[in-house]
């Protein structure tokens, strides 16, 4: 469905059901070069199992309009005008890499607004190598060959019945990044990963329980490197799960299984 927010259509997959304002409300938020579809079994279950779900593609990403948020500031400043916009009170917040500093930070901002928040694939701070900044911004083709290869630990995830998640993920990017005309989107988003310094803070102002899901062979986003977020929430005293799953950085296409298992115990408690 499409939803209006600061005059722009903005789409949200909600696994095919209608917006129920008596049930809870989980929004999923795509990292970079990506959209809501990286989601689709994971949106598909909470969808079936009780939950509103906003998968969400980012401004000026494929299906929504307007400009691709430049800072991980201004992705959650949207963050909450979608829910603003759609009467949501509460939710729960699932964000993927670029995704989760994004759900980290809007946590923060909106305090008692959100009753979860679930960064899978996280790490602070998220710096990205120059070389592969250059890459996203000169030669996207090559950048996007780079990123599959560090956030693929497997060809096809198991029995995945012949389905090849490196070409998958090259075939999404490439459809993403052409989507957009006017910006290059691998590049910006990159940038606001790099750029974002309020991770610490954003985790100390957090106010409901937090979840991190770490891929062991995560070369995009290293387990060790999401130790900045952990320290934090633990000396601010969070109500904090940390889940190890196998696999790479995509977690939800190389891990769905244990990424939905991290995700139903952290939200349903099954």
């Amino acid at each position: 469905m499409y939803i209006h927010v600061n005059g722009h259509k903005t789409y949200a997959y909600t696994g095919g059901k209608d917006f129920n304002p008596a049930q809870r409300t989980v929004v999923l938020i795509h990292g970079v070069l990506c959209d809501h579809s990286v989601w689709a079994l994971q949106s598909r279950y909470l969808a079936n199992h009780g939950w509103n779900v906003l998968a969400i593609d980012l401004p000026g990403h494929c299906k929504s309009a307007g400009a691709p948020p430049a800072t991980v500031q201004e992705a959650a400043a949207f963050i909450q005008a979608l829910l603003d916009a759609h009467g949501v009170k509460q939710a729960a917040l699932v964000g993927h890499s670029f995704g989760s500093l994004i759900a980290l930070q809007t946590a923060a901002n909106m305090g008692e607004r959100i009753s979860h928040v679930a960064l899978v694939g996280t790490a602070y701070p998220m710096k990205v190598s120059q070389g592969l900044l250059d890459a996203s911004l000169n030669e996207p083709e090559k950048a996007l060959h780079m990123t599959n290869v560090f956030s693929r630990s497997t060809l096809a995830p198991p029995s995945g019945a012949g389905s090849w998640v490196f070409g998958a993920s090259l075939a999404l990017g490439r459809r993403v990044l052409a989507s957009n005309k006017t910006v290059n989107v691998f590049h910006t988003g990159f940038n606001a990963c790099n750029n974002y310094d309020q991770g610490l803070q954003a985790m100390a102002a957090v106010t409901c329980p937090v979840l991190m899901v770490l891929g062991e062979a995560d070369q995009m986003t290293l387990p060790k490197n999401a130790l900045p977020l952990i320290t934090q929430a633990k000396d601010s005293g969070k109500s904090l799960q940390v889940v190890t799953i196998p696999h790479g950085h995509h977690q939800m296409s190389e891990s769905p299984d244990e990424t939905l298992n991290a995700l139903k115990r952290f939200l349903i408690g099954v």
